[in-house]
């Protein structure tokens, strides 16, 4: 089962599609991942419409429509994965602990808010991952977003996808 995580699309305010290389991902992918802050519905409503399965929750920055259609946690259960998703986790410092305390009945936890790459795993077992965002780079020097595969309640072969810049008559979510 092959999965595609991203967060944090922030559109239309950070660029005006999500990028060709994600969204080349899509149609790829068993299991689409969104940890929060859309910002629009237009991309809620693509991802329900490409995707085979959508696991998906709120953010912060999501209004009204977004937080009506969309839980906080979301949990979904993956060739014997038990994966969990949530927009935000607190600081870095004593995530690991505080998420192993808040989710001890998950292997996964896919979260956003800080556009920044995350991949730990707590001493509880509890994989933490965030892709970082695909449209807002913040301080890093790259957009990204993550795939990976489950297969009987592993997850494998995580790759963190580094996008391209955009360039100023470009506006396609690459940087």
């Amino acid at each position: 089962m092959r999965l595609l995580l991203m967060s944090d699309t922030h559109l239309p305010s950070r660029a005006r599609e999500l990028p060709p290389p994600l969204m080349a991902e899509l149609p790829l992918a068993d299991v689409v991942v969104h940890a929060g802050d859309w910002v629009d519905t237009a991309t809620l409503d693509l991802l329900e419409e490409r995707a085979r399965r959508l696991v998906a929750v709120h953010g912060n920055n999501d209004g009204p429509e977004l937080r009506g259609r969309l839980p906080e946690v979301a949990r979904a259960e993956l060739d014997g994965l038990r994966l969990g998703v949530v927009h935000e986790t607190g600081p870095a410092q004593g995530r690991e602990r505080r998420c192993a305390e808040r989710f001890p009945d998950l292997d996964v936890l896919v979260f956003g808010h800080s556009h920044i790459p995350w991949d730990t795993t707590t001493g509880t077992g509890l994989r933490l991952l965030n892709p970082g965002s695909p449209t807002d780079r913040r301080r890093r020097p790259h957009c990204t977003y993550m795939t990976a595969t489950v297969a009987e309640g592993r997850l494998t072969d995580l790759t963190l996808h580094r996008l391209p810049p955009r360039t100023a008559n470009r506006a396609d979510g690459g940087g």
